[in-house]
């Protein structure tokens, strides 16, 4: 491998935008934002009432395309409602890129979701994303990301669904999140210890620009890939957050090119401007240069 290249295949989520399915002029405007991915959403933004016509407009919706390189997810309604067989029974048949899941609290809701889908042979490449938006899931954070493990449940990533947290454990949303931050970081340690994806909550004030761009830097600095959204406007701030600035993808080209040199294949630790580097360093730097890479791809 020539020093700064990389063969780490990353599909970039920093920012990934709800837009409400019944709202079709939304739905027309993410063709062409900015974000690296669509969640068309038949839950919260959509009354009862409104269902069955949302359901039929996002399925139209994602088999018409014209969504480009940005990932299509489709958040169907709760396990627990009336409307979610038939939300997924249509959904999977226009093949979105995944279908996120309300409210999984364990993982044997991941296992219905899989059962069903095998029921109606859905594409495989359909893949399953959780909201973790409860205290239950909090709590089975680890057993649920282990769901993972069976290739049949398709989980890819995790959705922290903050707002709901906040209501049912009774936590304040504050700046810097002091209430959440324990389970924020228990949702991605449980992510990344079963090669999950997870992404962060939304920002609710979208008058607080500085606030916003807080929290984004803050989600990245926890480890989250990305950030959902609530509105167009937060998807330039949350991109330029989540994407490795200039200086760390030269620095990260920089540590890959030591570790490449001959005297230092078979070293654990080489000296690199005065400070000492491990080789796990050089492994971040690779992931530096893929993100890097991934996001000018999409240019």
């Amino acid at each position: 491998m020539r020093a700064g290249t990389c063969t780490m295949t990353i599909r970039p989520r920093r920012s990934v935008l709800y837009m409400p399915g019944s709202n079709t002029r939304a739905i027309e405007k993410a063709r062409t934002l900015a974000v690296d991915a669509i969640i068309l959403d038949l839950e919260d933004s959509v009354a009862p009432d409104s269902k069955t016509s949302a359901r039929k407009q996002v399925s139209d919706a994602v088999i018409a395309g014209g969504f480009g390189s940005r990932e299509l997810i489709v958040r169907i309604n709760g396990l627990d409602t009336a409307w979610w067989l038939e939300d997924l029974d249509l959904v999977a048949k226009a093949k979105p890129d995944a279908v996120l899941i309300p409210k999984v609290s364990s993982p044997s809701q991941l296992e219905d979701v899989a059962e069903r889908l095998v029921d109606i042979s859905a594409d495989h490449r359909i893949r399953v994303w959780a909201m973790m938006e409860t205290p239950l899931a909090m709590l089975n954070a680890r057993e649920i990301a282990a769901a993972a493990k069976d290739v049949e449940t398709r989980l890819a990533a995790f959705v922290m669904g903050t707002n709901d947290l906040a209501k049912e454990t009774r936590a304040k949303i504050t700046s810097g999140r002091a209430a959440m931050l324990p389970w924020l970081m228990n949702c991605v340690a449980a992510a990344r210890a079963y090669g999950l994806d997870i992404l962060d909550g939304v920002f609710n004030d979208l008058a607080d620009a500085e606030g916003f761009a807080r929290e984004c830097a803050q989600g990245r600095d926890l480890g989250f890939d990305g950030k959902t959204l609530i509105h167009p406007n937060q998807v330039a701030a949350c991109n330029g957050a989540f994407s490795p600035s200039d200086e760390e993808v030269a620095q990260a080209r920089k540590v890959i090119a030591a570790f490449e040199l001959p005297e230092n294949r078979d070293k654990g630790v080489v000296a690199l401007d005065g400070r000492m580097v491990e080789r796990l360093h050089a492994d971040m730097a690779r992931r530096t240069v893929a993100t890097a890479q991934a996001i000018a791809g999409r240019r």
